[in-house]
Formats: C-alpha cells, structure tokens, sequence
C-alpha cells in the first residue's frame, strides 16, 4: 500500500505537466479554434535551447529565459503559419496541419539534437517541498500543479472578465466578422501562440530531468494533454487541470504493479476511447430508443 501511494505521490509531477499542456490545448482551441498537436514540441524545443546552452557552460538560469523566449518564438512561428494560410481553414484541417507541423519538427528537433540520445538536462527545482502521508513531495511537483492551476485560473479570468478575452472568444466563433469590425485578429491569435509556447517550455523545462530528455520522448506528451483536455471536453479548464492531475497519479501507480507498469503509456489512449464512447451515449440511446 505505501509502494502504491508513493509512486502515486511521484505522478504528480507528469500530472501537472499533463495538467498545464492540456489547459494551454483548450486555451488555444477555445481562442483560435485549433486543435493544437504541437503543444508539446514548442515547448520541447525551447527546452532543448536551454540543454544547448547548459552544455555550452552558461549560467542556468539566463539561459532558462533564453529558452522560455525561443519556445515563445516557435509559438509564434507556428501561430503565424495557422492564422496566415490556414486562418479561414476547418477545424479538421487545421488540426491535420499541426500534425504534419509535429512531424517536422519531432524530425527537425532529432537532426539537430542528435537523435534520441538523451541529454545532461540539469534539475532547475531539486528537492523535497513537504511530506505526506510518510511520501516526499518533490518541489518540481509543487511547480507543475501550481503552475497549472495558475494559468488556470489566469484563463478562465481573462476569458470571462476582460474586453480582450471577450474579442478573443469573438474571434474563434466568428474569425471574419471578428475582423469586419477592427478586431486585430492576427495579433490576438499570436498572442495566444505564444503565450502558450512560454508556459508550456517551462513546464517541459521543470519535467524534463525525470523523463528520458529527448526531443522525442517530450514532444509526444501532447498524447496524454490532449487525453486531459478530452476529459474537460476542450471547454473546461478546471476538469482538464483535474483530469491532467489523474492522469499522472494513475500513471504512477501503475508503475508499481510489475505486470502493468510496461503497458502505463496506453492509459493515455484508455482515457481518449473512455471519454469519447462517454460523449457518444446520448446519441446511442437516441437510436436505442
């Protein structure tokens, strides 16, 4: 029972990452109406500029905000390439985009890192913050969730509470109308890719020294972000943060049970099918009926 709650207790970590990338997925498809697969691999980028930058000698914590800037400028690199070509486009299609765009640069990001080989990525919050139950908790886990919770709240506040917000949610429903009347749509939606882009790098940064640190392996953390924002239905922000946090603490459990702790990565997928058979029901039982 406690190997059970202290590998529970060591998910949080991933919890709060899966928390905070699935909160900027629903941030950015409730603001520019685009499932973004390549959340996880801005952030992934900006971080790997950090480990470059590390390995070169710098000081840790400028290149910290080295990195955090360049996540920001691929957020942005990427946000113009959806809102230039792509603006007017279904959401289909814009999400089809974002994986080629993940395709190229997971492909990119392993050229330029070489390969999967992984990094000397250094720990930027070691240590233990409390105990529970008998359990360290880490300060790293304390970040993830606080961080989290704190773009959290920051989204639900500025969508609901700001004339900013107001124009931004006025730009996903009705981007060309949204235009008609002086709203600058482009700028906005930029705003938006980046924004997510640095808080996504940081997260990634404060994960990265627990997870195997290469482009790859952190890139494809968009599987269980996207499965948090299933869970809140890509429109609540406090069930994707809930569910994010789950996620990781079942995932830590399940790496103590030898016989299903090699198969933890499809618990990801487990959500996704659970949680779309769920949103079905209603027309089932229509047809049922």
């Amino acid at each position: 029972m406690n190997a059970l709650l202290t590998s529970a207790v060591a998910g949080l970590t991933a919890g709060g990452t899966y928390a905070l990338l699935g909160v900027c997925a629903v941030f950015t498809y409730r603001l520019v109406a685009v499932v973004n697969f390549t959340g996880a691999a801005i952030g992934t980028a900006g971080t790997f500029v950090l480990i470059a930058l590390y390995e070169a000698g710098f000081p840790i914590w400028p290149s910290v905000l080295v990195g955090i800037a360049a996540g920001t400028l691929v957020g942005v690199a990427i946000g113009y390439i959806m809102t230039r070509w792509f603006g007017e486009a279904g959401a289909s299609t814009k999400a089809a985009v974002t994986v080629a765009l993940l395709v190229g640069i997971i492909a990119i990001g392993l050229r330029l890192t070489g390969g999967q080989h992984p990094h000397n990525m250094p720990e930027l919050f070691p240590g233990s913050a409390f105990r529970m139950a008998g359990v360290e908790v880490t300060i790293a886990s304390v970040l993830t969730i606080g961080l989290a919770a704190l773009f959290t709240v920051l989204a639900d506040l500025f969508l609901n509470n700001t004339k900013v917000g107001l124009n931004l949610r006025a730009l996903a429903d009705r981007p060309m109308a949204a235009e008609l009347l002086g709203i600058r749509v482009q700028l906005l939606s930029l705003l938006v890719w980046g924004m997510t882009g640095a808080f996504t790098t940081f997260a990634l940064m404060i994960i990265a020294p627990q997870r195997s640190p290469n482009f790859m392996t952190l890139s494809l953390l968009v599987v269980p972000a996207l499965a948090a924002a299933l869970v809140g239905l890509f429109r609540s922000f406090w069930r994707t943060l809930a569910g994010g946090i789950v996620l990781g603490l079942v995932e830590g459990m399940a790496s103590s049970v030898d016989s299903i702790s090699q198969y933890r990565s499809a618990i990801p997928f487990l959500v996704v099918l659970a949680v779309l058979l769920w949103s079905q029901r209603e027309a089932r039982w229509d047809e049922a009926r």
